[in-house]
């Protein structure tokens, strides 16, 4: 089922059934996803030949790359732009994540929230989405919290609640403030949780939501086994990325958070797979803002 909802407001996002209406912006969108995918297959691209494929000014080809450089997810070169993470094993940082895409985060993050209910045990994995969403629980009552997630944890920690238990797992740290491994999947293996909602590196038709960490992925797969729902949060960027480890397939996914920066095939193939999609409109796509 496919639901595209507005960013929360108040705490009440309303749905809808389409995504025609978001216009000019959703043309933006499929361009650079396209020349993401031209990224991604070919390590580089030209801003002459890309002008020529697309049937648009070399100015708008170099406004998207503009755009693509600014989200962390391309690097402008003369002439044109390179892929900057090229291999499945690159893990950037979390601070390194953590302004890439900040709206479409934010609005992922608000509507995830929106189906923790008072008294309810869920598991958060690391990811910078998901840290975001712990900032937005802050007023849950009687909740319990486990986690990997070192910063998901630290945000809980500023907001601290009498009536709230949150549980950080051991492990080895990674750059991405994750606590994985051994210790990690053992101590999961003992929990029972209604919900956990899972941030990911990558997802890829072929591949599902990938992880560039071994271990990480291991440790994700052990959130999945100790939960009844499972929930990704992923925004547009994280599509056509492959990890060097997949976590686990579409099919096995309750609910996909994302945005609506997908092309419209994308957005297709997703509602398709998972039992439930959710696009999630941010404040400025609901507007009708148009970005060229």
């Amino acid at each position: 089922m496919l639901w595209v909802m507005p960013e929360p407001i108040n705490g009440r996002p309303s749905t809808g059934g389409s995504t025609h209406h978001l216009g000019r912006r959703t043309l933006a969108r499929h361009r650079r996803e396209l020349i993401l995918g031209e990224l991604r297959r070919n390590g580089s691209v030209r801003v002459t030949e890309l002008a020529s494929e697309l049937d648009v000014s070399e100015m708008t080809v170099r406004r998207d790359l503009d755009a693509l450089d600014t989200a962390g997810l391309a690097e402008k070169v003369h002439g044109g732009a390179t892929l900057r993470f090229r291999h499945t094993t690159d893990e950037p940082g979390f601070d390194a994540k953590i302004t890439m895409n900040a709206p479409e985060k934010e609005s992922i993050a608000r509507t995830a929230a929106l189906s923790v209910d008072a008294g309810s045990s869920i598991g958060m994995t690391a990811g910078t989405t998901t840290a975001r969403m712990a900032a937005e629980l802050s007023g849950i009552a009687d909740l319990t919290v486990v986690t990997n997630s070192i910063r998901v944890a630290q945000t809980f920690a500023t907001s601290p609640r009498s009536d709230r238990t949150v549980i950080l797992t051991g492990g080895e740290r990674t750059p991405s403030e994750a606590l994985v491994g051994p210790v990690a999947v053992g101590s999961l293996g003992s929990f029972h949780l209604d919900q956990v909602f899972m941030g990911v590196h990558g997802m890829h038709e072929r591949a599902g939501f990938t992880t560039p960490n071994l271990h990480e992925a291991e440790t994700n797969r052990a959130f999945i086994a100790a939960a009844d729902r499972v929930t990704v949060l992923a925004d547009h960027a994280k599509w056509g990325v492959t990890g060097l480890a997949t976590i686990t397939d579409f099919e096995e996914v309750d609910t996909l958070v994302t945005d609506a920066g997908h092309a419209e095939q994308t957005l297709d193939f997703l509602a398709s797979r998972v039992r439930d999609l959710v696009v999630v409109l941010t404040a400025a796509e609901a507007g009708g803002t148009d970005v060229a």
